[in-house]
């Protein structure tokens, strides 16, 4: 706990002594408070006529006054912060949220691409096969457009068409 602090202060024209566990320089600051309250109702020309109960009881509901609604702002201000510190936290439970979801989906896009890399590289060895053996066959049979040679003359003989063989058939 602080120490006792102890400051003269002046409050309506008259010189108190004010103690407390604050410093001087809050205890004065009370002190201008209470002179400005004074000072605002001694604007009023009718409270100079009051007699000196009821100008300290105008004084207090005053002081009061500004209490409560202090008091009140504060409220809504904790409510307010209250608020915010919940939008705060639901934000951060999405942004990890999110994060989370990114490097899953990221994960998952590495994996799709590696598996499209295998599946184009499994598809060009298929055409590259598929090729190979579609030139083998028309490589390995005879006719198709090609010579043929007649194996027991040596001669080149072209293929046979339909009108050939319908020649040799009569």
């Amino acid at each position: 706990m602080s120490e006792k602090t102890s400051a003269e202060v002046i409050i309506g024209g008259k010189v108190y002594t004010l103690s407390g566990y604050e410093g001087e320089e809050y205890l004065q600051k009370v002190a201008a408070y209470i002179n400005n309250k004074i000072n605002e109702l001694e604007s009023i020309g009718e409270y100079r006529r009051f007699p000196a109960d009821m100008k300290a009881t105008l004084i207090q509901l005053n002081i009061a006054d500004d209490y409560f609604k202090a008091k009140a702002q504060a409220q809504k201000l904790e409510q307010e912060l209250e608020e915010k510190e919940k939008e705060a936290y639901n934000l951060k439970h999405d942004l990890i949220s999110n994060q989370i979801k990114a490097e899953s989906d990221a994960k998952e896009l590495k994996k799709l691409e590696k598996e499209n890399r295998e599946l184009l590289l499994n598809k060009a060895r298929l055409e590259a096969s598929l090729k190979d053996s579609l030139l083998g066959k028309v490589k390995s049979k005879p006719g198709h457009g090609q010579a043929k040679q007649d194996q027991g003359e040596g001669k080149t003989k072209a293929p046979a068409t339909k009108k050939d063989t319908t020649e040799e058939a009569q």
